[in-house]
């Protein structure tokens, strides 16, 4: 029997990266699963090769969330396990940070992921976990981040206080804060080949443990921090994946 038979897990931008291997992780261990994206091709082709649901959704369209809401609660129910992980990143110095990247990396990282928490507030199950994926950059001061680390710092204070807020129905909010992770997303930084070997090479040289980390890695946290059998205690929390990068 897996640890998560029965329940319904949605996870937000999971047709790649972290979130596919966290929606391939609670599928391994009995969950429904829902993922979203917003490229329907990825989309298709992770939902078919995982054998999930899927539901296509800009988290940074409230209408799309709104959507996602009432398809969720018609198909599945209430939800046991909600991981908002979609996000977006762009990295140049603050002088040279444009108004569409600043907007960009807001309305999907901070305010897609606070009005996704709203809105499936209704349909969440008491005792259910609430997991956000911010960043370790929250916890660094690393040039040409600005706007991606304080989009990334506001949820992790949002998850702080939600977690006091929903305390009551048994609800528990934690982050898990990746490091240097191996996942699709790096290709979409916006730099050549060249500057993000370069950026990766000065990155490694900060990790006491002299690797990148895997999704996989971090899969395996969020369905911890998911299991009521041994995280029921846990909430409010963030846990670095970082190779002890933060330290």
């Amino acid at each position: 029997m897996g640890k998560f038979n029965n329940k319904v897990v949605v996870i937000t931008g999971g047709n790649s990266g972290i979130g596919y291997a966290t929606a391939k992780e609670f599928k391994a261990q009995g969950a429904s699963v829902l993922i979203t994206g917003k490229r329907e091709d990825a989309l298709k082709k992770a939902s078919d090769e995982l054998g999930v649901q899927a539901k296509l959704t800009d988290q940074s369209n409230l209408q799309h969330i709104d959507e996602l809401v009432v398809n969720v609660h018609g198909t599945l129910g209430k939800v046991d396990v909600l991981f908002i992980n979609a996000g977006v990143a762009f990295f140049a110095p603050i002088d040279s940070t444009s108004e569409a990247q600043f907007d960009t990396m807001v309305n999907v990282n901070f305010k897609g992921a606070f009005f996704t928490l709203q809105k499936f507030l209704p349909i969440l199950n008491d005792g259910a976990s609430i997991v956000f994926l911010t960043s370790g950059n929250t916890a660094l001061a690393m040039e040409s981040s600005s706007v991606y680390s304080a989009s990334k710092s506001a949820i992790s204070h949002l998850a702080k206080i939600a977690a006091k807020e929903l305390a009551p129905r048994q609800i528990r909010v934690n982050t898990v804060n990746p490091g240097p992770t191996e996942t699709e997303m790096q290709s979409k930084f916006g730099m050549d080949e060249a500057t993000l070997m370069g950026m990766k090479t000065q990155i490694l040289s900060q990790v006491p443990l002299r690797k990148m980390g895997v999704a996989e890695d971090v899969a395996k946290m969020v369905a911890y921090l998911s299991d009521n059998t041994v995280a029921s205690f846990i909430t409010g929390g963030e846990f670095f994946i970082d190779g002890g990068m933060a330290l």
